[in-house]
């Protein structure tokens, strides 16, 4: 037999004498087919055609096989339009069938044929299985690269989203290689969607598969896949109000409506889920209005209510309400304590509880009152009503500013109300103040080192320790050094601020550095004073070496005059202008010498005199020391100051005497030391015989001059450092009265070789120069 086998006919004829016997006959058998083991479940194996004796209805044709597990279908029958008497039956593969050549190479089938009112036949098909073709991954897939597949994420569970193969070969397993994903994988290679569908409130999600592919044979393929989730487009079913409170009097009767609950979405119903008994309330599945079933008595009952899409039912939303059944009662609840006031430590843990009531009214129970609190929105949100019990709800932090703001303390009113008509309730007053807790130590400063100068002067501030505390009042802490000032550390640290001064002598000669022990301890954190922190801080002064430098003054000398005021006044002279050193240390003047008669004395840097009754017209020669440094390095320098003091001019009686008076002048000395060149001699000697000559060729010119310009009657003056030569006195003094007359005297004179005037008065007869 070939591949499509041969066609036999057979014909059977069983005849009795007399008689003929119609029968059905299968042209087409016996034969063999040839099935790969690769062909796809569902194909079709054979076509065999049926042939009756006349037209009648269709043939009963059953399969057997003399394999126990055949993967074979029963037969199909189909008529032949061309030809009334012949009918066609189909063999084809059974679904989820897997052929295997190594294990069954052939099955026999036997086919039994019957048309109506004829006898049945038999005849055998053999269907010959043959391996498959060998799997070829270029074939398989056409891209090597990942499927990218978009779904949303309100699909349903087990929902199929990708095929593997459109057209899978037989004999292909397939599987996952990643096992962290909710998808899952069926044996045909369609990727499904999670048995509990995607989570819809989520953004984006993205699902890396890592599928394989293999045949019996061992040879396999590989593919990835990215399935990307997309939120849903049609709105979520969710409800507006999850959580609602509901109010009812006792007594009501059924069917009354309690409240109504609505949700958003598409295609919304409404369920109770519980409680499932007793059954007090019912829901309109379309509308979601709660009805009562009976008349209701005094109770609390909470419902939980679904909202779910009809269409999408892994679509829904869950509200509890609350259904309070009140009774009458007329007088109002009575609560132990009638008012709370309590101090909490602010380490008070959230959930903690202050105070549990204890209240009943006249006829309702305690499950018939309700307990709320009232108050600031600072007490509302540190603590809460959970029943009859009082709690914190958050941290009591004693620490911070928002606290401090509230004066530590937190006040409100529980309002405890009974159920009935009309409502009765009792306010409970509470006051809740948060003590300290000291929980933090000091922490150091993160820099203290400090520099100071060797020369700095007692109580002089050397730097500031500025620790810190996170307890409140922050940075409340008492600072002390450890040892305590002494030679070893001459400094002490002020105990409120820190402030570290010099109390000692500095020498960076001894030492160039002090290492400090500062000790930082907290107050008022804690209502026991006993409970204090505190830590020890290393502090840095380094001491700043500063070179003897003396007070310098400008100038040095001076050379002053004055005129002496009233006896018993204050004259201030001269101020003097002196620097000290780097270390800006005060200076101080004190007059050491020519004071004897103590006419001066200094007032800081201004020298003052004291005028007396009778002033001496000589000169004082002060000298001042001045005087900058503290302790042990303490420099001066001397200031000389020079100042003639001129005697108040007083009124002179008239007098028929004549009298002449001259001012005596003494020479003022001065002493002060200069550096000198000293030249050669030679260059003296040529100096000295230039200057004789010079004078001399001077003195000539001067005489010249005043013998040519001496007249009659001309007074001529000399002026010399110490008094005035009247030439001419007596010829002068026989003057006409007249100032217009030639050779009279009007008082004024000039001198010719100086060109300075002088002015005369007359005095009783006698001229006197001023």
């Amino acid at each position: 037999m070939g591949m499509h086998g041969h066609l036999t006919f057979l014909l059977l004829s069983l005849c009795a004498p007399g008689t003929f016997v119609r029968a059905t006959v299968l042209p087409d058998l016996p034969r063999v087919v040839t099935l790969s083991e690769d062909t796809v479940p569902g194909a079709r194996v054979a076509e065999v055609t049926v042939s009756c004796s006349n037209s009648s209805s269709s043939p009963n044709v059953t399969l057997h096989s003399i394999e126990p597990e055949h993967p074979f279908n029963s037969i199909a029958i189909s008529s032949d339009p061309t030809d009334a008497t012949t009918f066609r039956a189909e063999v084809t593969l059974r679904a989820g069938t897997e052929l295997d050549a190594r294990r069954v190479n052939q099955y026999t089938l036997i086919l039994r044929a019957a048309c109506p009112g004829e006898d049945e036949v038999e005849e055998r098909l053999f269907v010959r299985v043959t391996a498959g073709h060998v799997l070829r991954c270029d074939t398989l897939f056409a891209s090597p690269e990942a499927d990218v597949v978009q779904v949303l994420a309100d699909v349903a569970p087990r929902t199929p989203l990708y095929v593997v193969l459109p057209q899978p070969l037989g004999g292909l397993m397939f599987r996952l290689r990643n096992h962290n994903t909710p998808l899952t994988l069926t044996h045909r290679g369609l990727v499904r969607a999670p048995d509990n569908g995607f989570d819809p409130s989520k953004d984006t999600q993205t699902f890396l598969l890592d599928i394989e592919v293999m045949d019996r044979h061992g040879h396999n393929c590989s593919r990835a896949l990215r399935l990307e989730v997309l939120p849903s487009r049609r709105p979520r079913v969710t409800f507006p109000e999850p959580h609602r409170a509901v109010t009812v009097t006792e007594g009501i009767g059924p069917r009354e409506v309690i409240t109504q609950v609505h949700a958003t979405g598409d295609n919304v119903r409404y369920a109770i889920l519980a409680p499932v008994a007793p059954v007090l309330f019912a829901i309109d599945e379309g509308t979601g209005e709660i009805r009562s079933t009976r008349r209701l008595p005094a109770s609390r009952a909470q419902l939980l209510v679904r909202a779910y899409n009809a269409l999408h039912p892994d679509d829904r939303a869950t509200a509890t309400v609350n259904v309070t059944v009140q009774g009458t009662d007329r007088l109002a609840p009575r609560c132990v304590p009638a008012i709370f006031v309590s101090q909490v430590p602010e380490t008070m843990s959230p959930g903690s509880t202050l105070v549990t009531l204890r209240c009943t009214g006249s006829t309702s129970t305690d499950g018939c009152l309700h307990y709320a609190l009232e108050g600031p929105p600072s007490s509302l949100s540190h603590f809460c009503m959970e029943g009859p019990q009082l709690k914190v709800n958050t941290t009591l932090d004693y620490d911070s500013e928002a606290m401090a703001a509230l004066g530590f303390q937190f006040t409100a009113t529980i309002v405890v109300t009974v159920g009935g008509q009309p409502r009765q309730s009792t306010r409970v007053p509470v006051l809740v103040t948060v003590t300290p807790v000291n929980e933090f130590r000091p922490a150091c400063p993160s820099s203290a080192t400090f520099t100071v100068p060797e020369t700095a002067a007692f109580g002089s501030v050397v730097g500031r320790v500025a620790g810190t505390d996170r307890d409140y009042p922050q940075d409340s802490l008492e600072y002390s050094l450890e040892g305590g000032p002494g030679p070893a550390q001459p400094f002490s640290i002020d105990r409120r601020t820190g402030e570290i001064r010099v109390v000692g002598a500095l020498h960076s000669q001894q030492h160039k550095s002090y290492r400090l022990a500062v000790r930082l301890t907290d107050t008022h954190h804690d209502l026991d004073p006993r409970k204090r922190q505190s830590r020890v801080c290393d502090v840095s002064v380094r001491l700043q070496a500063v070179p003897d430098q003396l007070p310098e003054c400008t100038p040095e000398v001076q050379e002053l005059r004055i005129t002496a005021g009233a006896p018993g006044s204050r004259q201030p002279v001269t101020r003097l202008l002196c620097h000290g050193g780097p270390d800006s240390a005060p200076l101080t003047y004190t007059i050491v010498g020519g004071n004897e008669d103590g006419r001066f004395r200094m007032e800081g840097n201004t020298l003052v005199y004291l005028p007396a009754a009778r002033a001496e017209p000589q000169p004082s020669v002060l000298l001042v020391e001045v005087g900058g440094g503290s302790g042990g390095r303490r420099r001066s320098s001397l200031v000389a100051l020079v100042v003639q003091v001129t005697p108040r001019s007083t009124p002179v009686p008239a007098s028929t005497t004549t009298q002449r008076t001259t001012l005596q002048k003494e020479p003022l000395v001065v002493l002060r030391t200069e550096a000198a060149w000293h030249p050669p001699a030679w260059f003296v000697a040529v100096l000295t015989i230039s200057g004789v000559l010079l004078l001399a060729t001077l003195g000539c010119t001067a005489r010249s001059l005043l013998c040519s310009k001496r007249a009659p009657g001309k007074l001529f003056l000399a002026k010399s450092s110490w008094g005035v030569v009247e030439h001419g006195r007596d010829k002068e003094e026989q003057g006409h009265p007249h100032a217009s007359s030639p050779g009279q005297l009007d008082g004024h004179a000039q001198d010719p070789r100086a060109g300075r005037d002088y002015l005369f008065r007359s005095v009783t007869g006698a001229r006197r120069w001023i």
